[in-house]
């Protein structure tokens, strides 16, 4: 069987770019390696930017229908006092917070959304595994049990351990990323407004992520230092995270073993090549983003827009997309350099630092605080990133 698309990866970028090439009219399957999206420990965060994105498609009240809490501002508590670092709520658009909605939510609700086009299929415990490859162009996707799909385009939205950009031999640049992250989860009572924060104190940096009636928790470690920790016990680690992280401290108790705890290695890279005839990768699988800021979910799905905006029109009337397919690095390079750039600067400047022990508030962070004008700045930069994507491909009639 042969496609327009065939999409590898289920995540955030593999879904919208589903969405948008069936809803432009193209024959369009997304392989999923799992059989569900119900896997904890991912981004929860859907960005003021996406969140417009989905109100261009006429989508935007029935996503927030979905399970979700609205977070207008985000700060920060540095040595026991509370900063506010942004305010997202004079943005333009209707996407003025950002909804901390559990991305299996999300990506169900992208795919219930993408069934209703008849060019869209989805296939689930379709672990990808190579490529068709003839001459120099991928001409489609190998599964495992040795099924394969073809298709006039191949996108690797595979994530950043991309079994396909490793097949297609894209080239790709190791960033450093001096950080890694325990994340877990623990109870709280339900409040009537998000209570998402993050904590320096002491030589520790935590992030609480308000879930409603938990907490999920992320202990941020400098890298190779996680085997030192777990020596220390779990009762210690309870201990450090309660005394940093006051919120969290009345449910640590439920953390009784290493099991309900897990590691995240941290990656900061980008290919330095996105395509080759026939292939193109988009999100994780062509750049990994630090966990800071939260805004990899939302770099990944600007990609799958930007994506659609330049070959959707061009497939439709037949026109190959290989001439075309650089032109998505041209457009997304800018914005995966400036992100991955300010990432770099928190990871040496102020995650490292609060890491070394004694830490005070940047100068810029006071100022940023006393200034309500000055908190729209960082507001802008999160919520809407640099060169933000605007829906332009085309939808069938």
């Amino acid at each position: 069987m042969r496609y327009d698309l065939c999409v590898a990866g289920g995540g955030p970028a593999g879904m919208m770019a589903g969405l948008l090439f069936a809803r432009a009219g193209l024959r369009t399957v997304v392989l999923e390696k799992h059989g569900d999206f119900l896997r904890d420990f991912r981004g929860d965060t859907v960005h003021p930017s996406t969140l417009n994105l989905f109100d261009e498609l006429g989508m935007l009240d029935a996503l927030l229908a979905r399970p979700h809490d609205r977070v207008d501002r985000i700060g920060a508590v540095i040595g026991g006092r509370s900063y506010t670092i942004a305010d997202f709520r004079h943005l333009p658009g209707r996407g003025r917070f950002i909804a901390m909605m559990p991305q299996w939510e999300f990506l169900d609700f992208v795919a219930d959304a993408a069934r209703r086009d008849p060019a869209f299929e989805l296939r689930m415990n379709a672990r990808v595994e190579g490529v068709i490859e003839r001459g120099n162009r991928i001409e489609g996707v190998t599964l495992a049990g040795g099924a394969a799909i073809e298709a006039r385009l191949v996108i690797a939205a595979d994530g950043r351990g991309s079994v396909l950009r490793a097949a297609a031999g894209l080239p790709l640049e190791d960033l450093g990323a001096p950080i890694d992250v325990f994340w877990f989860r623990v109870p709280k009572p339900r409040t009537g407004r998000n209570e998402t924060q993050g904590y320096i104190q002491n030589g520790e940096m935590i992030v609480a992520i308000d879930r409603g009636d938990y907490f999920q928790g992320a202990r941020v470690i400098a890298k190779g230092k996680a085997d030192a920790i777990r020596a220390r016990g779990i009762a210690a680690f309870r201990r450090e995270v309660a005394a940093t992280a006051p919120a969290m401290a009345e449910g640590m108790a439920a953390l009784t073993d290493w099991d309900a705890i897990k590691l995240l290695s941290v990656s900061l890279d980008r290919l330095t090549q996105w395509s080759r005839p026939g292939l193109l990768a988009i999100g994780d699988a062509a750049h990994a983003m630090s966990p800071v800021a939260g805004v990899g979910i939302n770099l990944a799905i600007q990609d799958a827009v930007a994506a659609a905006n330049i070959l959707a029109a061009p497939m439709l009337r037949g026109e190959d997309p290989d001439p075309l397919l650089e032109k998505i690095q041209q457009r997304r390079m800018l914005p995966v350099r400036v992100i991955q750039g300010m990432q770099r600067i928190a990871h040496d400047r102020v995650i490292g630092a609060a890491l070394g022990g004694a830490f005070r508030a940047p100068a810029a962070l006071r100022m940023i605080d006393g200034v309500t004008l000055l908190q729209r700045i960082p507001a802008r930069v999160i919520g809407l990133g640099v060169r933000r994507e605007h829906i332009r491909s085309p939808a069938a009639d």
